[in-house]
């Protein structure tokens, strides 16, 4: 191609956005979509946003290492550099050809999202980006790199300039301007440079090793010792203030062997695989942490069936509420966080709302419960990986250090989804039964979103990724480290495909294949995409939870096991019947006078007791259980408690004269009324649980004298919606916005920048004509077929500039095509403020 025939390099981001096809700009609306909100009025407008200092900051933060460090080389390149200039110091002197190949990659990366900008020849860093990653004494650079030779001898005297071209072997110049040249070539060439230091002290040599990767500056003295000296003579260290020296980003160029940075990273390191298991292990373990998980939150919510914990004053519960509900699911305090956050975020649980605010189980709960188990699991599994509450963060500190508290206030990280979802991603790129070890799959995380500050153990995205691998692995979503099926169906992830010659035996080493090519990271699901996903995962998980069992086996020491999880209606009168005693694969309940007690209080009899028994037991019916049952029975209601303040009545005298001689009724104060009839100065509840105490076992009555049957009330809240996940930034468009949005940018482009002729129109005004010369200009439109520029107000009376062809003239309207909307429209003329024709070109 002629120079006549290359087409001129774009003046402004604005004249490069220009060129590019819809394909392109949607591309940079996807991947930076606070860039569409709101949508821009032409491709001027968005150019602009695109350079604001929020929204660089956002897409910088959002780059992989790799393209990161492009955009820091460029940022102390020239400005514009070729791509010759950007190689050279991503590869070196010694030109890594692995780099070689990944840079055009990060270019277009950093081209997509309007970060760079201009032709090979003429690279241009968008200048908040350079601005931001420029070195600064205020601010370093990532590279270590400091100022240039001409930056730094900005305000040096021409004669101190002289002193030191001279020093450094140069001949003297005429003005400053020249000798700054001249040294800043010397520093360039490697061959010069390296006989320049070649006579240098090894004690200079030893100043700019230390200086060489950064920070590039120094302190000295007044007086600098003979080896600062001997460097400041020859420009190699140059001073920015009284008392402060700074390596030259050339010298430091030339010592780096021409290397931007001390380690380039251009592949994202593997995650490597720890140990592989059996696929058909994996699933099933996963499964039985479903189960598992399906049952923790069923016994919180059942713990606070009558009501939860009060809600804190300044929201979520109380330190001491979190211990009980830890003691109450027998799990460590954080993991008893994390089941309480789940269930909130999947809007089993709430506050009340009441005066006397306390948390319990929604309406939602009770629908729940009756979904199959696959069904529950997965509305679990989608809450947590949508969610951004953190349960991880509670007991820590906050910015104003207050404690974190479970449901509380400031557990939201918008981050948390993104990372859940790129966790499991890794995870899944890994062949079936592969478990990563945690510290690969954190090192590829740092890579795709590298810190701008010093790197750290405990950065939140360290963190949430360490707690994703550990929830993962309690929710059932992976089993022994690895992804389960179903756990890949939920994200959406292609079924894996088993790895060639892999071991079968767990703990066994899989081979680690290094890629040389990057897997983008996926995003998270559409709502649509996620419900297909989830019913996939369902079918999947379905076929491997157990059974609900419909019987258990009674044991002569007063337990019952059931080797498996048990019919709902099962569980639930066993829950009231007996206590349980331990949990596992098989769980014991044990049979006490006070469980049998709470049966009978809950309105069963003891036949009732006895038959259900005999239903559901496998083996008879031991006789200790069966005298226990007819015991506890036969003295149940024996007594009678009812209001007075409270009295106690009972047939049997001599029974009641027992009562009155126990020192421990003491605290009850009672006194006969009759021979047959105790008073107490306590209430019924407190006589009940206080004759409980002494080894009795009384009923409670109404005014009528019946028995009060005493079950347990539900306790729920008004209809509750789950919390709102918390947005990181605004959400990518979906296709359709993003088609509407790049013709609305488009149009108004056209509008705004289609050649006019020449009118007596003010820049940025409306063409303002006469009525007249408005109905002749559209007239002769129509019958001419040109296109003619307008200026409308509209019924509210903003002003707008359009581009219109008119069709018709009649009636005060006039009918065109509008090609700012990209359709017909009917305007009235006498809204039309003024026209004008457009350039024949």
């Amino acid at each position: 191609m002629s120079t006549e025939d290359k087409p001129a390099a774009p003046r402004s981001l604005a004249e490069a956005l220009r060129g590019r096809d819809d394909a392109a700009l949607a591309a940079l609306l996807r991947s930076r979509p606070d860039l569409i909100t709101p949508v821009p009025t032409d491709l001027t407008q968005l150019a602009t946003r695109a350079g604001t200092r929020a929204s660089v900051v956002r897409a910088l933060e959002r780059l992989d290492r790799f393209a990161l460090q492009t955009a820091e080389a460029l940022a102390v390149s020239a400005d514009p550099a070729p791509y010759e200039e950007l190689l050279g110091l991503m590869t070196g002197d010694e030109a890594d050809q692995t780099v070689a190949a990944a840079l055009p990659h990060a270019l277009a990366n950093l081209r997509e999202q309007a970060l760079v900008w201009g032709p090979d020849d003429r690279l241009r860093l968008v200048r908040t980006a350079r601005e931001l990653l420029a070195p600064s004494p205020q601010h370093p650079s990532p590279t270590g790199l400091g100022p240039t030779v001409q930056e730094a001898t900005s305000g040096m005297s021409p004669g101190r300039i002289q002193e030191i071209v001279t020093a450094a072997g140069l001949a003297s110049t005429h003005d400053a301007v020249s000798a700054v040249a001249a040294l800043t070539a010397l520093f360039k060439d490697r061959k010069r440079m390296t006989a320049l230091l070649a006579g240098a002290p090894e004690e200079s040599l030893e100043v700019l090793r230390r200086l060489v990767w950064g920070p590039p500056y120094g302190q000295v003295t007044a007086d600098p010792a003979a080896r600062l000296r001997w460097l400041l003579d020859r420009g190699l260290l140059l001073p920015t203030a009284p008392g402060t020296v700074v390596l030259p980003r050339e010298v430091a160029l030339h010592l780096r062997h021409g290397h931007a940075h001390r380690a380039t990273e251009p592949l994202p390191p593997p995650v490597e695989p720890a140990a592989t298991h059996r696929p058909q292990v994996v699933d099933a373990t996963a499964a039985g942490q479903a189960y598992s998980a399906l049952a923790t939150v069923e016994e919180l919510l059942r713990d606070w069936d009558e009501g939860g914990p009060t809600v804190l004053r300044a929201g979520g519960l109380s330190v001491r509420d979190l211990k009980r509900t830890a003691v109450a699911l027998d799990v460590p305090e954080p993991i008893a966080a994390f089941w309480v956050e789940l269930a909130y975020a999947a809007g089993l649980i709430a506050s009340d709302g009441e005066a006397d605010e306390r948390y319990a189980a929604t309406p939602a709960y009770d629908e729940w419960l009756e979904q199959p188990a696959d069904q529950r699991w997965v509305r679990l599994a989608e809450a947590w990986l949508a969610a951004t509450r953190t349960a991880g963060l509670v007991g820590g500190r906050d910015a104003k250090e207050r404690t974190m508290s479970a449901l509380g206030p400031g557990l939201d990280r918008s981050a948390a989804p993104e990372v859940r979802h790129r966790v499991l991603a890794l995870l899944a790129e890994l062949p079936e039964g592969a478990a990563p070890s945690a510290e690969s799959v954190l090192a590829r995380l740092r890579w795709e979103r590298p810190l701008r500050a010093p790197q750290r153990d405990d950065d939140l995205r360290t963190r949430l990724a360490r707690w994703t691998l550990s929830e993962a692995e309690q929710l059932g979503v992976t089993g022994r480290g690895a992804l389960s099926a179903h756990g890949r169906a939920l994200i959406g992830a292609p079924a894996a495909k088993p790895a060639a010659d892999a071991p079968a035996g767990p703990g066994d080493k899989l081979p680690v294949h290094h890629k040389h090519h990057r897997v983008p990271p996926r995003e998270p699901l559409t709502p649509a995409e996620q419900a297909v996903a989830s019913a996939a995962a369902a079918r999947l998980l379905a076929p491997l939870l157990p059974e609900p069992l419909d019987h258990v086996l009674l044991q002569a020491d007063l337990t019952a096991v059931a080797p498996g999880p048990l019919q709902r209606p099962l569980a639930d009168m066993l829950d009231v019947l007996a206590d349980v005693e331990s949990k596992g694969g098989a769980t014991v309940y044990r049979f006490t006078p006070g469980s049998v007690r709470r049966a009978l209080d809950a309105g069963r009899s003891a036949s009732d007791l006895h038959a259900f028994l005999a239903a559901h037991s496998r083996t008879p019916i031991p006789q200790p259980l069966t005298y226990l049952i007819d015991d506890v029975a036969r003295r149940h209601g024996h007594l009678r408690i009812g209001a007075a303040s409270a009295y106690v009545r009972c047939d049997d005298d001599a029974l009641l004269n027992e009562i009155l001689a126990d020192k421990r009724a003491a605290a009850l104060h009672l006194r006969r009324l009759a021979p047959t009839v105790l008073a107490a100065q306590a209430d019924p509840a407190a006589l009940l649980e206080g004759l409980r105490g002494m080894g009795f076992a009384p009923a409670a009555e109404s005014a009528e004298g019946d028995v009060l049957i005493t079950r347990a009330h539900a306790h729920r809240t008004p209809p509750r919606t789950a919390p709102e996940p918390v947005p990181d930034g605004p959400r990518a468009p979906d296709p359709t916005l993003l088609t509407a949005a790049i013709r609305a940018i488009r149009a108004g482009d056209l509008a705004s920048t289609t050649p006019r002729k020449q009118t007596p129109v003010t820049n940025g005004e409306l063409p303002r004509t006469g009525s007249a010369e408005t109905l002749a200009t559209m007239q002769a439109a129509v019958l001419t077929g040109e296109t003619l520029w307008i200026g409308y107000v509209n019924a509210e009376g903003s002003a707008s500039q359009r581009v219109i062809a008119p069709i018709k003239v009649e009636g005060g309207f006039v009918t065109a095509y509008d090609h700012t909307a990209d359709e017909v429209r009917t305007y009235p003329l006498h809204r039309i403020t003024g026209v004008a024709e457009l350039a024949d070109d």
